[in-house]
């Protein structure tokens, strides 16, 4: 590889001997040249001015200026230069800090060679579109295509729906994944978000497991653009949806605000016509957050009293929330006729038409789960893949008919 095409890396660390591992390590990828080494923050960010690396490596601990202040000082100066806090601590405060900072990722020590060597190219992919862009260089746009094309250009505007349960257990998250499956496959990009962020396991739906995550994208929640947001995007093969995953421990979604959610969901309504969010069973900050930067709310429910007596608790607030009755699309999920409670039962109850219903179907639907693969992908001619279909159809109506009558969206 020419060596204007590699990655150039600095290695920032008070320690001689790490900083000399870490180059020794790096040195058999082929794609990646050390331009040089210093042991303090104020050393790094002369280097860095001096060097204009496209990735530094940042130890987190120094004794004269830390890796937060130095990386602070090195995005200013140097803007498409990409930080990796390499740190002892792993705890989610200087996470958080780092990536307040501006830092692009942050692994603990003892580092994992893999690791790094994937964080140094994600980064340096980064660090040079942000080159080309500040040289003036044009890019395609992520997620971007030909109008009419089945993707957003710049302007246009998608629709956020978010799938929500007052309980647990309900099967939210699998409606939630066939659902980005069946707006994919009726025309169109679609982003999956797993808005449960502290045991949120869309990902796993997907048969998905990848470093980036929405933590990636919520410290800098206000300055995001197409480039970024497409390399923390997981692309799923099999499906055609790219998914926004929760973080891999429960602790760092302390690090993300309810403000950054809705920023995120936002900003992803502008590069995909349609963003499915899977949402916590819980009233919490980020739920609400998800619900305001909504377009239209899917509400699920199952035939048991808890789950009907919590639906309906909910349907009362939803006045309060500012979410209007005909941007609600109700769902009675894991239908068995052979229990007493119908969807005529609970509309008389609810006041509300029951939308769709999804029958029980535990054979196609368990172990699809355990193959981590949407069921719509080998079921959709099955009564419970068609009902699927049918509240992807019904969802896509009740957007183009809030368009057309003026309904302000968010």
């Amino acid at each position: 590889m020419a060596t204007e095409d590699k990655i150039r890396v600095l290695i920032v660390d008070d320690v001689a001997e790490t900083r000399e591992n870490i180059r020794k390590l790096l040195q058999f990828d082929a794609n990646i040249e050390v331009v040089g080494a210093s042991r303090t923050g104020a050393e790094g960010l002369e280097l860095s001015i001096e060097t204009q690396p496209d990735v530094v490596l940042m130890d987190i601990n120094m004794p004269d200026m830390d890796g937060i202040s130095a990386t602070e000082a090195i995005r200013k100066k140097v803007p498409f230069t990409q930080i990796v806090i390499l740190s002892v601590q792993g705890d989610s405060n200087y996470m958080r800090r780092a990536m307040l900072a501006g830092a692009r990722d942050f692994l603990t020590k003892p580092i994992d060679i893999d690791e790094l060597t994937a964080a140094i190219h994600r980064a340096g992919r980064v660090a040079r579109t942000e080159k080309e862009k500040l040289s003036g260089v044009g890019l395609g746009e992520v997620g971007g295509g030909a109008a009419g094309g089945g993707q957003l250009i710049p302007g246009d505007q998608g629709y956020v729906i978010t799938v929500f349960g007052p309980k647990g257990g309900i099967g939210k998250t699998t409606i939630a994944a066939n659902l980005a499956v069946a707006l994919r496959q009726q025309g169109g990009a679609v982003a999956a978000v797993d808005g449960n962020l502290q045991f949120g396991d869309l990902s796993f739906f997907f048969n998905e497991q990848g470093r980036t995550n929405i933590t990636d994208l919520t410290p800098r929640a206000d300055e995001l653009d197409r480039e970024v947001v497409g390399e923390v995007m997981i692309k799923n093969e099999a499906s055609g949806v790219h998914i926004l995953p929760a973080p891999m421990r429960p602790e760092y979604a302390d690090t993300v605000a309810g403000s950054e959610l809705g920023a995120v969901l936002r900003f992803l309504s502008r590069m995909y016509p349609r963003v499915v969010v899977d949402s916590s069973a819980l009233l919490n900050e980020l739920t609400l957050a998800a619900l305001d930067a909504s377009d239209l709310l899917v509400l699920v429910f199952t035939q048991d009293i808890p789950s009907i007596k919590n639906a309906r608790l909910f349907l009362g607030l939803t006045e309060d929330l500012g979410i209007p009755s005909e941007q609600i699309l109700l769902v009675m999920n894991s239908y068995d006729k052979r229990r007493s409670i119908t969807p005529e039962r609970v509309r008389d109850n609810f006041k509300k038409e029951v939308d769709v219903v999804i029958p029980l179907d535990e054979k196609l639907v368990v172990p699809a789960m355990d193959r981590g693969e949407p069921f719509l992908l080998r079921g959709a001619n099955t009564p419970t893949g068609r009902a699927i279909n049918e509240l992807a159809e019904k969802v896509n109506v009740k957007l183009k008919a809030m368009v057309h009558s003026g309904v302000e969206t968010a």
